[in-house]
């Protein structure tokens, strides 16, 4: 009997041995950004701060902030060009460094930087999990926000009588998000909900981090596709 104990706990510490290899080897193996030195430093109409989640974009806007949530294994400073675009166009934004680039383990991130920082709008949203963790952080939090951005992603949790508009873009291209999902998700959308298609655009290229497996070819730059999004953002949240 001892014998046979010995041996399933020899096993059991085998297992988890195991376990905590691959966690380790998964979290390592992500999307490095690329080519986003530029949009890191401060230019002539945004000043960029790094800070201990993350980095601010303070740009031309005095009342208005989008907290942003990168997408799963992504590092979070490849969505700098677009966060530097939204600041120059009068939404200042906060770029959230997530634990093991993973946001499921930092959704509650938000609540730092709005206790910290001083804005009479407050924006959240992100890519991909990112923007499923922001949605689900916003149901919890409706009070507090006055839109929600949905990039190449979707909601799981109920927003029909949040207060605040939800807008959703997605690249005609992208072969990685889950359409069917989009499609169910409508349901729990508030009554102010945008949804905008960008033509040629895919999964990938909301941030700066080479091709994603799984995506389609992007028939535009990236250039383009952040331009269109910001377009689009600021259309309906800089009213």
């Amino acid at each position: 009997m001892k014998k046979k104990k010995s041996f399933v706990l020899k096993l059991i510490l085998l297992l988890l041995l195991i376990l905590a290899v691959v966690c380790i080897v998964y979290v390592n193996i992500y999307y490095h950004a690329e080519d986003v030195s530029d949009a890191l430093s401060s230019s002539d109409t945004v000043t960029v701060a790094q800070f201990s989640d993350g980095w601010l974009f303070d740009g031309s806007g005095e009342n208005s902030a989008l907290i942003f949530y990168p997408g799963a294994r992504v590092e979070a400073s490849a969505y700098a060009p677009l966060m530097h675009m939204i600041s120059e166009s009068g939404i200042d934004c906060f770029l959230v460094k997530m634990p093991c680039n993973i946001a499921f383990l930092g959704s509650g991130k938000a609540e730092n930087i709005m206790e910290k920082y001083d804005y009479e709008h407050w924006y959240i949203g992100g890519h991909s999990l990112g923007g499923a963790m922001a949605a689900d952080y916003a149901a919890g939090h409706s009070s507090a926000f006055d839109g929600l951005v949905l990039l190449a992603s979707y909601s799981a949790k109920d927003l029909s009588d949040a207060s605040f508009p939800v807008l959703s873009i997605y690249g005609s291209e992208d072969g990685v998000l889950n359409m069917d999902k989009v499609e169910s998700s409508r349901k729990f959308m508030p009554q102010v909900y945008g949804e905008h298609v960008i033509t040629g655009g895919n999964h990938a290229w909301f941030g700066s981090y080479g091709e994603q497996k799984g995506d389609g070819t992007a028939a535009i730059s990236h250039e383009e596709q952040w331009q269109e999004t910001v377009n689009y953002i600021l259309g309906i949240l800089g009213k």
